[in-house]
């Protein structure tokens, strides 16, 4: 409960998903097997996603895995010391590169992930499995660039998707930390992810923590889904969402980010500690 002793919203919707009917990982990828699948991303209160679990009915399960319904993920982004991963999506450069790794945390297991834009617009991802980092934060800042092995991945996996490799070291610039939970709608094979309690740390150890709004991503066939509907029945529309770029940015107002304004204007005063309303974007 919150400090006043009232159930907040997001204590709410915890209670919520644990009324669902639960469904394992093998029959919700099988049942939400899209062959052309639609990703749509939304910031929307707490108490919206309550309002849409209440909504949704009987259909709505929600993912399980060891009687464990809502996992903790972390990230860490790597750029190049002048930031060419960031600046490439900044400016909206047609050959663009993110490399992460991304640890499950609740799972134990971790993977080195290179996703990368081609000129034709597509965007493809690879991964391979690494080793879990220790610790309650991963290492920031002064963490270790990528070598050896790890480096000559990312490079043949840009150099694979057409994208010309940084000549410059990859080292550590953000890391991110969340609690995802996962829903599918079962007569419609839509799946929808949940994200809390969305934390962005930087280099020089700034903090910012998003509690009270959460990111919504929808995943459904090309024409919008019930999950959607709802949505934008409620006066919420897709938005431009990265936690890369927006994290970068909030950790850094002197970064270009006019393509993330209105997302940035939206986010800011939920975040903790407030983030100066002149901030230039």
């Amino acid at each position: 409960m919150s400090r006043s002793g009232e159930v907040s919203a997001s204590e709410a919707l915890g209670a919520a998903y644990s009324t669902l009917p639960g469904i394992d990982l093998a029959t919700m990828e099988q049942q939400a097997a899209l062959m052309t699948r639609v990703d749509r991303k939304y910031l929307v209160p707490a108490s919206v996603a309550l309002d849409l679990v209440e909504a949704m009915g009987e259909g709505l399960h929600v993912l399980e895995i060891g009687g464990e319904r809502t996992f903790a993920y972390r990230s860490l982004y790597y750029d190049t010391p002048d930031l060419d991963a960031y600046r490439t999506a900044a400016t909206k450069r047609r050959r663009r590169f993110k490399v992460r790794r991304r640890e499950y945390v609740d799972a134990g297991s971790a993977f080195l992930e290179a996703k990368t834009r081609t000129g034709r617009g597509d965007t493809v991802k690879v991964r391979e499995q690494v080793p879990m980092l220790y610790g309650e934060d991963l290492p920031l800042p002064g963490g270790e660039a990528l070598a050896g092995a790890s480096l000559e991945y990312v490079h043949a996996r840009l150099v694979d998707a057409g994208v010309e490799p940084p000549t410059q070291r990859l080292r550590p610039v953000m890391e991110t930390a969340y609690r995802r939970t996962t829903l599918l709608l079962g007569s419609e094979g839509s799946r929808a992810t949940l994200d809390q309690a969305l934390t962005w740390r930087g280099t020089a150890l700034q903090r910012y923590r998003m509690d009270d709004l959460l990111v919504l991503e929808t995943k459904s066939s090309a024409s919008p889904g019930p999950i959607d509907r709802f949505l934008w029945r409620a006066h919420h529309r897709p938005q431009r969402i990265s936690k890369f770029a927006t994290g970068m940015a909030l950790l850094d107002p002197s970064l270009p980010a006019n393509r993330w304004h209105r997302t940035l204007q939206r986010i800011r005063p939920h975040v903790t500690p407030p983030v100066p309303a002149t901030a230039p974007v």
